[in-house]
């Protein structure tokens, strides 16, 4: 019996040898058709006919020249900047922060606006997207994808908010308000899943399949990241690591009354603040105290080590669990502890469980919630465009 020759396959090694053109022409920057070729194991002729391909359709531009020896100059491409536009969006209770990239990845924009005086979050977040694809000079028609990092919980199977508990003007019904408004798809994703994807992509996690992220700051919270893809339980619910039930601290059994879950209690900002004033630290503020701490050298310890205790019995709960080889403390509270306070987070939890997690600071120190939000846009716009050019 003759082997049956799969329909459409031609067509469909088009596409995977363009993706594969974008890209390189991502990664390594203007290349020759030649160059091009060399590096996707392609002829010369199937190599000019791509980028040709790649050209009519507005993805690829040419950029230059690259001197060589006998003949013409060969022409250098690249990927045409704004051949499509995202923006991701960084939701907190006082202030929205929006920033715009092209398809490169380049951030061409950015606005940062107050949320404390107004009760329409719809009418924040457009004026902050429109806002930030103007100040990168970009056509709101040209922004494929807007990914809002918020608190709290996103319901996987709608897409939806389903509790925020800084953000109580955010309710269900407001991602189809956004999408109806902006004309654009809108996701919303978990903030501190935003941070693991930015860490995984350029911080502390890069090359780690399996990671948690523990975000100590104001709110306390945990990212989950599996086989290089995000956690999110059946819920949304996976990571809300402040609701885990911990020695030393009251249980609520009411959470909708607002009152401070048990590991919130141990390790949130206000008993950061608390820690330090026992210990010689008053008046600051808890990243504030965290770092004087780390500062202090061998005075600051007895600080250090309490707030190492406190959160080791969250990070070792989930790590009994899940058994990951490392850990990263982002936030505020867990970028300033830095490596003294991840060293000794570390120590806790070896000696308190049967498992060894590598515990380190984050390795990002500028916005990346915001950073998460572009890179997952990113990824979904790239999926689209360059998985269609193919025609």
């Amino acid at each position: 019996m003759s082997a049956t020759r799969l329909p459409g396959t031609p067509r469909l090694l088009r596409a995977l040898n363009d993706r594969a053109a974008l890209e390189l022409l991502l990664e390594r920057g203007p290349l020759t058709r030649a160059r091009l070729g060399e590096l996707t194991g392609l002829s010369k002729v199937t190599a000019s006919q791509l980028v040709e391909r790649l050209e009519e359709r507005g993805l690829v531009t040419r950029v230059g020249e690259q001197a060589g020896g006998r003949g013409p100059n060969a022409q250098l491409y690249a990927v045409r900047p704004s051949s499509a536009h995202v923006v991701g969006v960084d939701v907190g209770p006082d202030r929205v922060v929006a920033a715009c990239a092209d398809i490169t990845g380049a951030v061409i924009g950015r606005v940062e606006q107050s949320t404390r005086d107004t009760d329409d979050p719809v009418g924040v977040v457009h004026n902050a997207v429109v806002q930030a694809a103007s100040s990168a000079q970009a056509q709101l028609s040209s922004v494929r994808r807007i990914v809002l990092g918020t608190p709290g919980l996103v319901d996987p199977g709608t897409g939806d908010i389903t509790f925020a508990f800084n953000l109580p003007r955010w309710h269900s019904g407001l991602l189809a308000a956004l999408r109806d408004d902006l004309h654009t798809p809108v996701v919303f994703e978990n903030d501190v899943n935003l941070a693991a994807v930015a860490e995984a992509q350029s911080g502390a996690a890069q090359g780690v399949a399996d990671f948690v992220l523990v975000w100590v700051g104001a709110g306390v919270g945990l990212a989950i990241m599996l086989g290089g893809r995000l956690h999110h339980g059946s819920s949304g619910a996976a990571g809300e690591i402040g609701y885990l039930p911990v020695p030393g601290a009251p249980i609520p059994r009411d959470v909708s009354r607002r009152a401070k879950p048990a590991f919130q209690q141990l390790v949130g900002a206000d008993s950061v603040r608390a820690v330090a004033r026992e210990h010689g630290y008053p008046d600051a503020d808890a990243a504030e105290a965290v770092r004087a701490a780390v500062a202090a050298g061998p005075d600051g310890g007895p600080m250090l080590d309490e707030l190492a205790r406190r959160l080791a019995l969250g990070v070792a709960s989930t790590c009994v669990v899940l058994d990951p080889p490392l850990v990263v403390l982002a936030g505020e509270v867990g970028q300033a502890g830095g490596a003294a306070l991840a060293d000794r987070v570390q120590h806790e939890v070896a000696a308190i469980t049967l498992v060894q997690p590598r515990v380190v600071p984050t390795g990002l120190t500028e916005e990346p919630i915001l950073r998460g939000a572009l890179r997952t846009a990113l990824d979904a716009v790239r999926d689209e465009v360059f998985g269609s050019t193919v025609g």
